[in-house]
Order: structure tokens, then C-alpha cells, then sequence
């Protein structure tokens, strides 16, 4: 079953490669949409995929890159169609 999710990622989440490294981990896991730094330095992520895809980038998230100290995900229902996983312009 496809879902399509938004995520919002708190903590230690920017200058630590968390856009690059999600964007990676999307990919290799099939999951399209995009990743982009908030002014309020949170990390917010459209994700849309199979449901265990999904399912495996939000665990990802949960922890992020090496240097990330992720605090908390929060988690909405979303919308929309995406072709590959990008990385959007700051927001």
C-alpha cells in the first residue's frame, strides 16, 4: 500500500548532513519526495512510498547521520505525486 507522509525532524539536524544522507537513504530504498532545511532549524521531509519503505525512512529519520542529534519526528498524512527524491531550497 503507498503512503505518503511529512515529517518534521527537531534536534541537531542542520550543518550535519542530514538532507544528503536522507536523500540517499530514500533512494535506496525507493522512496520518492523531498527533504528541506526550516528557518527554524528543524528538517521537514516528504516521503511517499510503499508502506514498509515508509515505514523504514521514518526509523532512519529517527536517527539521521552520524552527527545528528535528533530530538523528536513529528509525523502527518500528505499529499501529491513525486518522481525521485530531492533536496529543496531552504524554507
Amino acid at each position: 500500500m503507498r503512503q505518503t507522509k511529512n515529517l518534521r525532524i527537531h534536534g541537531r539536524v542542520q550543518g550535519v548532513w542530514f538532507r544528503d544522507s536522507m536523500c540517499r537513504e530514500a533512494e535506496r530504498l525507493g522512496v520518492t519526495g523531498w527533504v528541506r532545511n526550516r528557518h527554524d532549524g528543524t528538517v521537514e521531509a516528504l516521503v511517499q512510498g510503499e508502506a514498509e519503505a515508509v515505514e523504514a525512512v521514518i526509523a532512519w529519520a529517527h536517527n539521521g547521520p552520524p552527527k545528528a542529534r535528533v530530538e523528536r519526528v513529528t509525523i502527518n498524512e500528505a499529499e501529491g505525486e513525486y518522481l525521485g527524491f530531492e533536496q529543496r531550497p531552504s524554507a
